[in-house]
């Protein structure tokens, strides 16, 4: 028997009389409830989705500056690749930005059917002469599951936002992923994971043309862009929805969520093995005098260590025993969810003025942290941070009582733990007694069985995304100090290895990069520049220039458009090695994207600490 709703949307559909029918129509016209109403999907269209036409609302809104600001990059003192050249951004801008944009703001709801959710969307609609045949979506961060729903308006695309049926407009994911101490809101996981973004997408790509007076069957080009979680949300979108996007661009995806979490741990839980609390001073020094070392290898002095492979290889932390440090008084900041320590956090504290010499004992904990995690057997249960990343996740804080470090755990990993692994709403770990490596692996295995199919996001069988001629664009700012660099060499790796198992490692990677692209930045931090090392950064909107250039011109990336914004090559642009090639400067102008199979080596890692797979 009809629903009390489904009978509702019938009587409006029904009584609709006026709707748009070509893209003459001014947004004035189009943007009327009943315009909208008659563009949803009828109920059944998208299995287990209910719409409620008569939630919807539409009024002409005007936003003061419209999503990311697109636009070209300017070109300055460019160097050259002799590979590839060095380019400005894009030849030509496909933004449409402006000072001030006019849209159509449009808000529904639906239900799943057979559940008392309520899901609320969000959309905006650009005005019809801006309008595109595009949809665009923007990843959230942290556990944020949304960004702003005008992020596509610059390049003339419908966009929207989704609140997950868990009121993701109010709340993050982590304050809603217990129903109860014990119990855990598998919806919302759900939802967050990959559910809600793919809903969101398939409902606004449905209404995109209808709302514009279009035939239904009117390609709408889908893009998606994200980074931290919002690349781990663009890669479940290819993972999950593949058919549904052409364009994906993600970056340094916070996947492979129960290891890169309890990792957050892993260095306060080396000092509490080792017994050894050092001066956060002491460990940046050890941070600032890699930097120094290293950066020669790539074969520039730029304060940039684009080759984190050669110092691994070739730098030994040792030698900065005895080297002096000194940091006046400072008040610091913890960190959040896959964000740098120092960068952004949610709480802080005083330390005082810190003066000393670097230590063996000092050295011994920034060894094992770039080491990465080990069981007391040996085997590998994840990797690390590359050598020459901020380890602030290891910073220690100041008693003024006993006037000695003591351990600092950071709430990043301490959250994950608490809410994840333990089932507890509490916001972090109150110590780390009796803790050692193996627990670290343990606390990885339950959150890796218990959220496989949710929050992991590591499926390497990406056939259906590109079978329907998706594109994909990843990148990873190599110094990552929060989600580490190789967590996506090694997922890329995965891909490679799946999807062309009868190929030899160079026809793969061939093979691979028609669809799948990926990249290091050099020097880069967590989803931006790094103020330890002044090197190149990608612009969203040289990026969304990128891969709407490849997917509706079809000229794919040679190489990555990235600009320095600091240091003695501010306004440099460079263009960026596509991995595995890796860049080797013969010159303070040119550099060559090179093979390095002993450098290459240095990013693989078997993960044997479990017996289940680790793509």
């Amino acid at each position: 028997m009809p629903s009390f709703r489904q009978l509702t949307q019938a009587a409006s559909l029904a009584t609709i009389a006026v709707r748009a029918t070509n893209s003459s129509s001014s947004l004035d016209e189009l943007c009327t409830t009943a315009n909208v109403q008659a563009a949803l999907p009828p109920n059944g269209t998208f299995l287990g989705i209910e719409i409620y036409p008569d939630s919807v609302t539409a009024a002409v809104t005007t936003a003061s500056s419209a999503g990311s600001g697109g636009g070209m990059m300017a070109k300055r003192d460019a160097p050259t690749n002799s590979t590839s050249s060095a380019t400005s951004s894009s030849s030509t801008s496909t933004s449409t930005s402006s000072a001030s944009t006019s849209y159509c703001n449009v808000t529904l709801s639906y239900t799943h059917a057979g559940s008392s959710d309520t899901v609320n969307l969000v959309y905006a609609f650009p005005s019809p002469d801006d309008y595109k045949s595009r949809f665009y979506v923007g990843g959230g961060g942290g556990y944020s599951l949304n960004s702003d729903a005008t992020g596509g308006l610059d390049y003339g695309a419908v966009s929207g936002v989704t609140d997950g049926g868990y009121d993701a407009f109010n709340y993050s994911y982590d304050e809603k992923a217990l129903l109860a101490n014990g119990t855990v809101n598998w919806q919302a996981a759900h939802m967050f994971g990959y559910q809600a973004l793919g809903e969101m997408t398939k409902i606004g790509k449905y209404i995109t043309p209808n709302f514009y007076g279009a035939d239904n069957s009117t390609k709408v080009y889908t893009y998606y862009s994200g980074c931290s979680d919002g690349g781990r949300e663009g890669m479940s979108q290819v993972q999950r929805y593949g058919s549904e996007y052409d364009g994906v661009i993600a970056g340094a995806p916070a996947f492979r969520f129960a290891q890169q979490q309890v990792l957050h741990v892993y260095p306060a839980a080396v000092e509490q093995v080792q017994n050894y609390f050092p001066a956060p001073c002491a460990i940046a020094k050890i941070v600032n005098a890699t930097i120094e070392a290293c950066d020669s290898l790539d074969g520039r002095s730029d304060g940039v260590v684009s080759r984190t492979d050669l110092c691994q290889l070739n730098f030994n932390l040792s030698s900065i025993i005895g080297q002096s440090y000194y940091c006046a008084a400072e008040t610091s900041s913890s960190l959040g969810f896959g964000i740098s320590k120092r960068a952004q956090g949610s709480s802080s504290s005083t330390t005082p003025e810190q003066n000393g010499t670097i230590t063996a004992e000092d050295v011994a904990v920034a060894q094992a942290v770039y080491d990465g995690l080990f069981n007391s057997a040996g085997e590998q249960a994840y990797l690390s941070w590359q050598i020459t990343a901020d380890i602030s996740d290891g910073d220690t804080t100041y008693n003024n009582e006993t006037e000695s470090w003591e351990l600092s755990i950071p709430s990043t990993g301490g959250l994950y733990v608490r809410k994840f692994v333990e089932l507890l709403d509490l916001d972090n770990l109150d110590n780390l007694d009796g803790v050692t490596y193996d627990t670290l692996v343990e606390w990885m295995q339950t959150g890796f069985e218990r959220f496989y199919n949710t929050l992991q996001t590591t499926y390497p069988d990406l056939t259906e995304f590109q079978s329907n001629g998706g594109k994909l664009i990843h990148y990873h700012g190599e110094s990552d100090p929060s989600v580490p660099a190789g967590s996506s060499v090694h997922y890329w790796q995965s891909v490679r290895e799946w999807m062309y198992p009868g190929m030899d490692t160079a026809e793969a990677e061939e093979q691979l990069k028609d669809w799948y692209q990926f990249y290091l930045v050099p020097g880069a931090a967590h989803c931006g520049v790094n103020s330890l090392q002044p090197g190149p950064y990608p612009s969203g909107s040289s990026l969304m220039n990128q891969i709407i250039n490849w997917i509706e011109n079809g000229e794919a990336p040679a190489g990555l458009n990235a600009t320095v914004s600091s240091g003695d090559y501010s306004g440099e642009t460079q263009e960026l090695c596509m991995f595995p090639t890796r860049p080797l400067w013969s010159s303070n102008s040119t550099f060559d994207c090179v093979t390095d199979d002993e450098g290459n080596a240095t990013w693989d890692h078997s993960f044997t600490a479990f017996k289940q797979a680790v793509y």
